[in-house]
């Protein structure tokens, strides 16, 4: 399984809660503003009649609803903040061993520069007495 980066994380996160949370708060918003409408009417409607307890006990579902939605957001809260911190951790993880990895590298390309500059030297220590040599050829056919 592939490794995400911390961005395509915050886009994944981003799009579920665009997707699926931010309509569902909407339709629960939109239901609260029904409710409260309904409320508003159930008040007028009963300001001239003593029903109070009726309307304490609406109160009081209506208390106990939220509360369990508040509970089940702080869940949620939580959830993705341990995703965020096991996110962080992997990440770390990767970090360090790409660091890792990156000085192996560099080690053995600096191993093999100066093996190829021990070659380089060898090869023109060689060229130089082959050129040498040479000259003293040429010399001597030449007198």
């Amino acid at each position: 399984m592939g490794e995400i980066t911390k961005k395509e994380f915050w886009e994944l996160l981003q799009e579920f809660s665009e997707n699926n949370l931010d309509p569902k708060f909407n339709k629960i918003e939109e239901r609260f503003e029904r409710n409260d409408a309904r409320f508003g009417k159930v008040d007028d409607r009963f300001e001239n009649i003593k029903f109070f307890k009726f309307k304490e006990e609406i109160v009081h579902q209506f208390h106990v609803i939220s509360e369990d939605v508040i509970s089940k957001l702080q869940l949620v809260a939580e959830g993705l903040i341990n995703l965020d911190e096991k996110f962080n951790r992997r990440m770390d993880d990767f970090e360090k061993k790409n660091e890792e990895q990156h000085k192996d590298i560099l080690a053995a390309v600096k191993f093999s520069y100066a093996e190829l500059d021990k070659r380089i030297i060898t090869l023109e220590s060689e060229m130089k007495d082959l050129k040498l040599r040479m000259e003293k050829i040429e010399r001597r056919s030449v007198s």
